[in-house]
């Protein structure tokens, strides 16, 4: 089905910034390259800025923001900024829009650094790329900022606070795809009480009612998110979605239309660079049926099965269309 899409996550930039000859058009080396991108149909591809919780983060984070620049003068003829002009006639478009995001706050402020250069940082990157469609505060571990979604017992820090706050207003989402429950609690309290304008979404995760892991969505945060009209990005990796059942990919996303999820279901489906992983217990990363951005046709054949030509246009880009052009426009 040739339906345009909206991916709200990969990892095409760290790809570039630390692989030797990386080039964002071999569909050899990366799911998410240009022509796998073009094959599935995809309109608008969120490119995550990457780092880890360690010296050099900050650096890593400018470089990549440098790669998207490049990417975009350097295949000018694929891809294009996207913004809101661009997504009010994606459907239209011929070129791929690209936007960029921070995973992992890391990238801004390394862990003794005053706070303060946490935001001459952002503004940095902003002014690098042009936009940040979001921010998660964490990524597995912990950092200044927050628990990982691998962590216990540890929620939203004071420079985590100070953080939310300075993003206020900004057009800036925060995204809860790697935060542990208790951050994610501190996260919508603080936005809450302080009243904070900043929309939520969960860029790249799955359902812990369908597959028990720490990655995916209690029904708590689910229900949040829905509620607060923000976007839940279902995410293709294979630890994610069932270690053994391919099938269970669907499951997620029907799960997302029962429980109330209709307007906030989209992809995000977390392509990275997986060579160079140390865990061999990894691969496969994804099983064939989604191992790459040209499967998105494929996929939702499938899931027309189930749901209606309405329900796979707000899946695969009207509802990141409603939610990203809110924001940019306001």
């Amino acid at each position: 089905m040739q339906i345009p899409i909206i991916d709200t996550h990969c990892d095409i930039l760290s790809y570039l910034a630390k692989i030797p000859n990386a080039r964002p058009d071999r569909a050899e080396e990366i799911a998410c390259a240009l022509p796998l991108l073009q094959q599935g149909n995809v309109k608008m591809q969120v490119c995550a800025i990457y780092t880890d919780v360690k010296p050099g983060s900050m650096a890593l984070a400018t470089k990549q923001a440098y790669k998207y620049r490049e990417m975009l003068m350097t295949y000018a003829d694929k891809v294009m900024q996207a913004d809101a002009e661009f997504l009010a006639s994606l459907d239209l478009k011929s070129k791929i829009g690209l936007v960029a995001a921070i995973e992992n706050a890391a990238g801004l402020a390394e862990e003794t650094v005053p706070i303060k250069e946490a935001f001459a940082q952002l503004d940095q990157l902003i002014k690098l790329t042009g936009r940040i469609a979001y921010i998660s505060l964490t990524h597995h571990t912990e950092n200044r900022f927050g628990g990982g979604n691998y962590t216990t017992g540890i929620g939203l820090k004071k420079d985590g606070q100070l953080l939310l706050d300075y993003i206020s207003g900004k057009k800036i989402a925060i995204d809860l795809s790697h935060t542990s429950d208790l951050l994610a609690e501190g996260i919508l309290t603080h936005i809450d009480t302080q009243k904070l304008e900043i929309p939520v979404m969960a860029s790249h995760s799955n359902f812990r009612t369908v597959w028990d892991h720490k990655r995916n969505l209690s029904h708590e945060f689910a229900q949040e998110v829905i509620r607060r009209k923000g976007l839940i990005g279902v995410n293709f990796l294979r630890a994610f979605l069932d270690d053994k059942n391919p099938e269970r990919v669907f499951q997620h996303i029907l799960h997302g239309f029962e429980i109330g999820a209709v307007d906030q279901m989209c992809f995000g489906a977390d392509f990275f660079y997986t060579k160079d992983f140390p865990d061999k217990s990894r691969h496969p990363f994804y099983f064939p049926l989604v191992e790459n951005a040209s499967k998105y046709p494929s996929i939702l054949e499938k899931l027309s099965e189930n749901l209606s030509v309405n329900q796979l246009e707000k899946l695969a880009y009207k509802n990141g269309q409603r939610f990203f052009s809110k924001i940019w426009r306001q």
